[in-house]
């Protein structure tokens, strides 16, 4: 049996971690004695992408929406790095299909230098790369969303409309949910606060299916599943990457529950990776992450989105 109340890292392995997030920040200067610093609270939400619904005119909200990576996906963004799935030559589909993706900086596709609006934006090059187009795509992704703030946004008007209209909803969250149980309880971990918030998280995601179902009873919903961040740096260090399979295993165990929802993993993506799949900061897919991303979901919609010819 687990023991619950184990230690996942020392007090020195857990500012490790914090820290190796936070040092790949671009806005860090070079030279920066990280290890002298203090890691405020407005740090950690920063590197850890924790969005507390600050007021606007706080010095993390100036922060986070002046960064490239933090500007919304414009109509542009295909004029610039156009990238496509090649493993979807010869696909054929259907015409007049709504996908709506939804969720947290995976989805708004921060760390996607190429301007592709990560998988997202990969997925919509993808199906809509002719004249022909075939596929309207809308992106609500919102950096640093946490499930109770994702569950808050499905009440606003224009997501309401997309969601009612949608065939296929992707989703991508969670992930700041188990970051706001490390920022809490940073100066001593234990596996025991995880578990409460998974049971939370748990509840949440139910709610955002029921809720995205009774709007859409038809709509097909894919939730992505989480990889590990930290395992290249901490590979040694098991309660991690256990942590990120407990909360894999709820969402693949609720999306069983659905006829209409679906569980598509991305843990394996990472893992043993051969080239570099993280952006600068550590923490979000770089463009290849992402377009590895989109080749999985494209895997696990194909069969809804292609037409018989």
């Amino acid at each position: 049996m687990r023991n619950k109340h184990f230690k996942i890292v020392t007090g020195v392995g857990l500012m490790l971690i914090l820290i190796a997030i936070v040092i790949f920040q671009a806005s860090q200067p070079s030279n920066t004695n990280i290890v002298e610093q203090k890691i405020s609270p407005s740090m950690q939400e920063d590197g850890l992408e924790i969005d507390e619904e600050i007021p606007q005119d706080t010095e993390l909200e100036a922060s986070q929406s002046s960064g490239e990576d933090d500007q919304p996906l414009t109509e542009d963004i295909k004029d610039k790095v156009t990238q496509v799935v090649e493993g979807a030559l010869g696909l054929f589909v259907k015409k007049d299909l709504d996908i709506v993706a939804i969720g947290d900086s995976l989805t708004q596709g921060v760390g996607d230098t190429s301007h592709n609006g990560g998988y997202v934006g990969i997925l919509e090059n993808t199906l809509n790369n002719d004249e022909d187009h075939k596929v309207d795509m809308v992106n609500y992704g919102k950096r640093g969303n946490r499930s109770d703030q994702l569950l808050k946004r499905l009440d606003q008007t224009e997501i309401t409309a997309s969601i009612e209209e949608a065939d296929i909803i992707l989703v991508t969250i969670g992930a700041n949910d188990i970051m706001k149980v490390v920022k809490n309880n940073f100066t001593n971990l234990e596996y025991e606060p995880f578990v409460r918030e998974r049971d939370n998280y748990q509840d949440r995601l139910q709610s955002i299916f029921d809720k995205m179902l009774e709007l859409n009873p038809d709509a097909s919903i894919y939730l992505l599943g989480f990889y590990n961040p930290f395992e290249n740096y901490f590979s040694n260090v098991e309660q991690l990457g256990q942590i990120i399979n407990d909360w894999n295993s709820t969402g693949s165990s609720l999306a069983l529950e659905y006829e209409h929802v679906n569980y598509i993993p991305t843990k394996d993506l990472f893992q043993n990776a051969e080239q570099d799949l993280l952006y600068e900061d550590n923490f979000h897919p770089n463009s290849i992450g992402y377009k590895l991303i989109a080749e999985r979901v494209l895997e696990y919609i194909r069969p809804e989105i292609e037409r018989n010819e």
